[in-house]
């Protein structure tokens, strides 16, 4: 509407029908689905497994608890949920909790509606203003939540058996809203029955007041399935009312995850220096990520969040930058030597078991970087097409590789290795053709060659002596 209507009289006549938070976002969800859009925007992954879920308990008018490990786009998804409410809706002028001007639950809109009748004046609301969302910590209290006695109001005249005295918490401030609890567990279980009664009741009670406020709400949350057992747990009364658990997941196959890194990495940079990450690296990251999930020194409990593959991305690129800026490189392509720095990235994203000494994460970090080489390099090549290249190793060649090197040292190189510069080249056309045959080749063929080495080092078939942050391969 262009000209809403500013009075509860004009709001009347317009016609305008109050539907429950959770019938808007029904009426909503189906013409969505009708008109076949997106209901999550950058969420990938989830459109056989989790969206479906959701969208049921749209449908069915739960209140949802979004349950997974930590990095799987729980709380993403929370936040993109307010798309489903209306763009805007009126509320009584001023109104702290949003009440709707025809049927006011606040004393002080009710009076005003009382007083002025359809005179009565009203705002618009818009979506986000009806989006609230909380972290449990243990110190969350209940005057958070639900509400306190203003005793300034108390002060300024109100009597403490009046309603108006009363200071309302984000719950009752999200009425004809969504509200979300963050890591639910975490809650202690007082505050948990308190949100209990909300989710029974859909009522409060502030400091005993005999007040029965029906709240309109659509409750949501989200939890870890660890906290169960590690920090708090959810009481069962509270699960009982919760209408659907939707259970995340991380990304099932290595592609999957590469388009979740792509989306949300740092790549695109302006910077004075191109950096391209061929494919074979993308899948390198994606998968030191996925053999961490099944690694048995860390806690799998805990999980191991998509983060850790965007910022190890994000690092092996900078890595590739700032060698091409300190070679004064227009241009690069990243290379096994870049990995090295993922240590950082990947620090604090492994929960270690217990049975792990203390600071071992570089360690770990290290050994899946080689395991993920060891696995790619299996994946993209035989090691019988290397035969003569491992002789002429054995001969008393050596292949000197990492960042302190230019391009131009590894071309040389690789002349001297006639067999390997051969599956570079034919591995670089048929894999990076875009970049294999323009200005990039040179430091393409590079990356290749030098994923070609540690792939053979990796499966025992060549030595590599590391000193300085440069390697050197021999027989």
């Amino acid at each position: 509407m262009i000209d809403r209507p500013g009075t509860l009289g004009e709001l009347r006549e317009s016609g305008y029908v109050v539907v429950s938070v959770k019938d808007e976002m029904r009426r909503n969800l189906v013409h969505n689905l009708r008109e076949g859009r997106n209901l999550f925007p950058g969420i990938l992954g989830y459109d056989e497994t989790v969206i479906p879920q959701i969208q049921n308990a749209i449908l069915s008018r739960h209140d949802m608890l979004f349950l997974g490990l930590r990095g799987q786009g729980k709380t993403s998804m929370l936040r993109l949920m307010v798309n489903l409410l209306d763009d805007e809706i009126p509320i009584v002028s001023g109104s702290d909790i949003n009440d709707d001007p025809f049927y006011p639950i606040s004393r002080e809109a009710r009076d005003r509606v009382h007083r002025d009748g359809d005179s009565c004046e009203i705002q618009w609301i818009g979506r986000e203003q009806r989006y609230h969302e909380k972290l449990a910590t243990p110190d969350v209290t209940i005057a958070d939540l639900i509400g306190e006695v203003d005793l300034m109001k108390h002060a300024q005249g109100h009597a403490l058996s009046s309603e108006q005295v009363m200071h309302f918490g984000l719950i009752p401030r999200t009425n004809r809203g969504i509200f979300c609890m963050n890591e639910l567990p975490d809650l202690s279980p007082k505050i948990q029955v308190g949100l209990f009664n909300v989710l029974e009741e859909r009522d409060i009670q502030i400091r005993g007041f005999p007040i029965q406020l029906p709240l309109d709400l659509c409750l949501v949350f989200s939890a870890n399935p660890e906290d169960y057992t590690n920090r708090g747990r959810i009481v069962t009364p509270l699960k009982d009312r919760i209408g659907s658990v939707i259970k995340t997941h991380y990304p099932v196959t290595r592609s999957l995850g590469i388009q979740i890194s792509d989306a949300h990495a740092w790549v695109q940079r302006e910077s004075e220096t191109v950096v391209h990450v061929p494919q074979f690296m993308k899948e390198i990251i994606e998968e030191i990520s996925r053999l961490a999930r099944k690694s048995s020194h860390v806690n799998q409990q805990s999980g191991v969040s998509v983060r850790m593959s965007v910022c190890n991305m994000e690092n092996m690129i900078s890595s590739a930058e700032r060698r091409a800026l300190q070679y004064k490189e227009n241009e690069t392509v990243a290379r096994i030597c870049d990995l090295v720095h993922l240590a950082a990235s990947s620090r604090g994203k492994l929960e270690l078991t217990m049975s792990e000494e203390e600071g071992q994460e570089d360690k770990l970090v290290t050994s899946l970087i080689e395991e993920a080489i060891r696995q790619l390099f299996k994946e993209k090549f035989r090691i019988s097409q290397f035969h003569d290249t491992v002789d002429g190793f054995e001969e008393d060649l050596t292949f000197e590789t990492g960042s302190q090197l230019p391009v131009s040292r590894y071309s040389d190189q690789l002349d001297s290795f006639p067999e390997m510069k051969e599956e570079v080249i034919r591995f670089a056309e048929k894999n990076e053709p875009e970049w294999s045959g323009g200005s990039m080749r040179q430091s393409l063929l590079a990356s290749i060659a030098e994923f070609v080495l540690e792939g053979l080092h990796v499966h025992n078939r060549l030595n590599k002596n590391t000193q300085s942050g440069q390697a050197s391969f021999g027989g």
